[in-house]
């Protein structure tokens, strides 16, 4: 079972890291830049998850991640070469796995740590969209989980679900699996749908008497 949480680890690192990629070339950045959004992308949530729970760093103890993102960002450079003609679409879609990856599998670190469920979810959710948000802010973009979309919505159903399975005591690896794909389920069916949450918004005095 570790073995198949460590795999799963890894192919989430691989996936946020190409997303941070991808983002740094529609930005233009350097190599350099490159590597870094690559590397806040996909082990910045994590990073967090382990400060707040007190458990030794992931990628400190294991550097092994540290080389999957630098391969990750130079096989990227070296045959993407125009970013920006890829879809946004497509940017959506590998963060969207990267998302429900990591969202599972923090909710199942951190219960593995003794954490309560309420607190495992969290940390799930914020393994799941920390990274993103770094990425988002460097490049001066709204993180979406400050926006209408179906984000951190997805991370949370995919730790509440990861719980319910553990609570019904399904097989670890259909527990895992099943929360993956229901978390990447709804988040794919908001991108496809252009489904979004209703938007908080308080009208101006002029603006209420012009609705009037």
């Amino acid at each position: 079972m570790s073995e198949l949480l460590y795999w799963l680890d890894l192919f989430g690192v691989v996936v946020f890291a190409l997303s941070g990629a991808l983002m740094a070339g529609r930005y233009k950045l350097d190599p350099f830049g490159v590597v870094v959004l690559s590397a806040v992308t996909a082990i910045g949530g994590g990073t967090i998850r382990d400060v707040i729970l007190q458990t030794p760093v992931f990628w400190v103890e294991n550097p092994i991640y540290l080389y999957v993102i630098l391969a990750t960002a130079v096989l990227t450079i070296i045959f993407i070469r125009c970013p920006r003609r890829i879809p946004k679409r497509f940017l959506l879609i590998s963060d969207a796995f990267g998302l429900a990856l990591f969202a599972v599998l923090g909710t199942e670190k951190a219960l593995s740590l003794d954490a309560a469920i309420p607190v495992a979810i969290v940390m799930g959710m914020m393994t799941g969209v920390a990274g993103g948000m770094i990425r988002d802010v460097l490049c001066n973009v709204i993180p979406m989980i400050l926006r209408q979309e179906i984000y951190a919505t997805a991370a949370i159903l995919g730790g509440s679900l990861y719980t319910l399975f553990r609570h019904f005591s399904l097989p670890e690896p259909i527990a895992i699996v099943g929360a993956i794909l229901g978390a990447l389920l709804l988040r794919l069916a908001a991108i496809y749908w252009r489904v979004t949450l209703p938007a908080f918004q308080i009208l101006e005095a002029d603006e209420r008497k012009k609705g009037r």
